[in-house]
């Protein structure tokens, strides 16, 4: 992993598939019943349809890094290092930050389609307070001073916390109502404004998005391991 995140080919790529979906993405018009290049023009969701470019791929970036914490959280069980902690935190960390932005920019687009930044939803509910037992995930880390123990207590609390929040955002949406697409008997996106044109664009900004997630977590990562090493030598 520390190889992968060193090379600079993929990060090249990441922005530019981003660039190319977000810049193209809002110059595009909607569909006025023209032949041409166009995104569906659906009512309610109107030009909002343009943050899917934005709010779902977030999520796709943040669900990408807590699915690497959880994995390295394994992995540190198995094998206690300190690298191993490090790219499990790091990439919680960032996870979480890509959360908060998933969170906000769902705001606005409830706010434009559903007329309220919050709403009763269950997925809403479930993100924040998938949200919050990351939140307590950070803090728990804090209050340890011990490496050791610290890294194996949040190494547990981490993989408990991943499966519960993975619960919250797929599995329970599904089983009750939801004003999401896919939740709750709504159509899914592919079945309903997802078009051909629109996944020339929302793919790209997936893949973007998620190579971005993996840049800020790599230079987060370094900056951390780096901060130790500091420490320990100031000590």
């Amino acid at each position: 992993m520390e190889r992968f995140l060193k090379q600079f080919w993929w990060k090249i790529i990441g922005i530019g598939l981003l660039m190319f979906a977000i810049v193209s993405g809002l110059w595009i018009p909607l569909y006025q019943g023209v032949e041409g290049l166009s995104f569906p023009n659906l009512p309610i969701l109107n030009e909002s349809i343009r943050n899917l470019l934005f709010h779902v791929p977030m999520w796709f970036s943040m669900v990408f890094l807590l699915l690497l914490s959880f994995i390295y959280s394994i992995a540190y069980l198995g094998t206690p290092d300190r690298m191993k902690d490090n790219y499990a935190v790091g990439f919680a960390q960032v996870g979480v930050l890509f959360g908060a932005l998933g969170i906000f920019t769902g705001m606005v687009w409830a706010k434009s389609t559903w007329g309220a930044f919050w709403t009763n939803d269950p997925k809403l509910n479930g993100a924040a307070i998938g949200m919050l037992i990351y939140f307590a995930y950070l803090i728990l880390r804090s209050s340890v001073e011990d490496e050791m123990k610290r890294g194996k207590l949040a190494a547990s609390y981490n993989i408990f916390a991943f499966n519960i929040y993975i619960a919250f955002i797929f599995v329970i949406p599904r089983l009750t109502d939801s004003l999401h697409p896919g939740n709750g008997g709504n159509p899914a996106f592919s079945s309903y404004d997802l078009d051909n044109t629109l996944r020339l664009f929302f793919y790209p900004a997936s893949l973007g998005w998620i190579a971005l997630s993996m840049w800020i977590s790599s230079i987060w990562i370094r900056y951390n391991f780096l901060t130790q090493e500091y420490e320990e030598y100031e000590d």
